[in-house]
């Protein structure tokens, strides 16, 4: 069962279980679009995947699975990034 983790590792912003824009690698790493489709690339700085769309956890099962609470923060140091992030940009993550 996917942890829904509360906020963006990088920026911070708020990603509540009803939100359209959290992004998640395979792991579970969690960002949102902005930062997905901006700073990462489409590329996971933790484990060099891609990401995908997280899914909406019905309500009604929040009750028994509720969302992870603490912060999961792992701001990117974009320079130490950035020659993973060129290695792979581009690359399908099907591929990588």
């Amino acid at each position: 069962m996917l942890e829904l983790r509360p906020t963006c590792e990088h920026c911070g912003r708020a990603l509540p279980p009803e939100s359209t824009e959290a992004r998640i690698c395979t792991f579970e790493c969690t960002f949102c679009r902005a930062c997905v489709e901006g700073v990462l690339a489409n590329v996971c700085p933790n484990c060099g995947g891609g990401f995908e769309r997280r899914p909406i956890r019905p309500k009604t099962a929040l009750v028994k699975h509720p969302p992870r609470m603490d912060e999961v923060r792992k701001p990117v140091d974009e320079a130490a990034f950035a020659p993973l992030r060129a290695a792979r940009r581009g690359v399908p993550p099907t591929e990588r």
